[in-house]
């Protein structure tokens, strides 16, 4: 028996669309699911706290505000572990399955060898996953029944943004863990912003996240450690007037990684990301408008 019960009774993903959408941003929440299916944990070796090592802890909520502020979002309840979007269709770890991958298959990413393809072998501390190796019809119609209507979902809002407003901004949201460090001293940054080092967002809508971050008093990091992986990459289209930035969140701000508990600033820091939507997303067209025109 294959994933066909897995979400039977409960949706993989959700659109939160507002009354009208008056704003050119889609937000995205693709890490942050946590409805596990009983059959995916009798395969797992980990007990049910260890398996969320890889969620983006409570991120929905964080921006959960965007929708009331005119723009829809799109949220995995399908946790990490069980399937990454943020990959490639087909990257996958040979070493994790039972039977011979297809060619099609990146097999050699840098991700896969870290063992976080698109069917994970690992959680994010490294802790292996499944009890046992499982079959490539098991990924397979993971990729195929949740991944590709995901990215299906999400080109349509994009599209029809885009139509509506002449372009669009994806907004690409996620959490990190509070023991990320940068820099020589080893600061720990709040946020992260990545926009794939300049080249899947106009610079001023990348710089103007930060300003409004630092603005606030947290301490924002530009593309390092995290610039931004497969969706920001492959959606951000600048000169189509298509922009995509990632947001990372320090989980150390607002949960205990360990008990994954809501820490007592968890509201404060969600009233301040409601804040942050309303000034990035009310950015005046000319931030949009060249890099539009040169597309035609």
């Amino acid at each position: 028996m294959l994933i066909a019960p897995d979400f039977r009774h409960h949706p993989a993903f959700e659109v939160r669309a507002p009354q009208q959408q008056t704003v050119p941003f889609v937000f995205n929440s693709p890490h942050s699911g946590r409805y596990y299916p009983e059959r995916f944990l009798s395969m797992t070796r980990l007990d049910a706290n260890a398996v969320r090592r890889s969620e983006d802890f409570f991120v929905d909520e964080l921006f959960g505000g965007a929708t009331g502020q005119g723009a829809p979002m799109l949220l995995a309840h399908f946790p990490r572990a069980y399937l990454d979007v943020n990959r490639e269709p087909y990257e996958l770890d040979p070493r994790m399955f039972s039977d011979r991958l297809p060619a099609f298959a990146n097999r050699q990413s840098i991700r896969v060898a870290g063992g976080l393809g698109t069917v994970p072998r690992v959680v994010s501390e490294g802790q292996h996953i499944y009890a046992r190796r499982i079959g490539f019809e098991e990924a397979r119609q993971r990729i195929e029944t949740i991944y590709k209507p995901y990215h299906s979902t999400l080109r349509g809002l994009l599209a029809q943004t885009h139509r509506r407003f002449g372009h669009a901004v994806l907004v690409d949201c996620h959490s990190m863990p509070a023991s990320i460090r940068i820099g020589a001293e080893g600061a720990r940054p709040d946020f992260v912003v990545g926009d794939r080092f300049g080249t899947s967002a106009s610079a001023d809508i990348s710089d103007r996240a930060a300003s409004i971050l630092r603005a606030m008093g947290y301490l924002v990091a530009a593309n390092k450690p995290y610039a931004g992986g497969f969706i920001t990459e492959h959606y951000g289209r600048p000169a189509k007037g298509l922009h995509a930035i990632q947001i990372e969140i320090n989980r150390g701000l607002y949960v205990d990684e360990q008990t994954l508990a809501r820490k007592p600033g968890f509201e404060a820091l969600r009233e301040d990301i409601d804040r942050f939507i309303r000034l990035l997303t009310d950015l005046p067209d000319e931030l949009f408008a060249d890099y539009s025109i040169a597309a035609e």
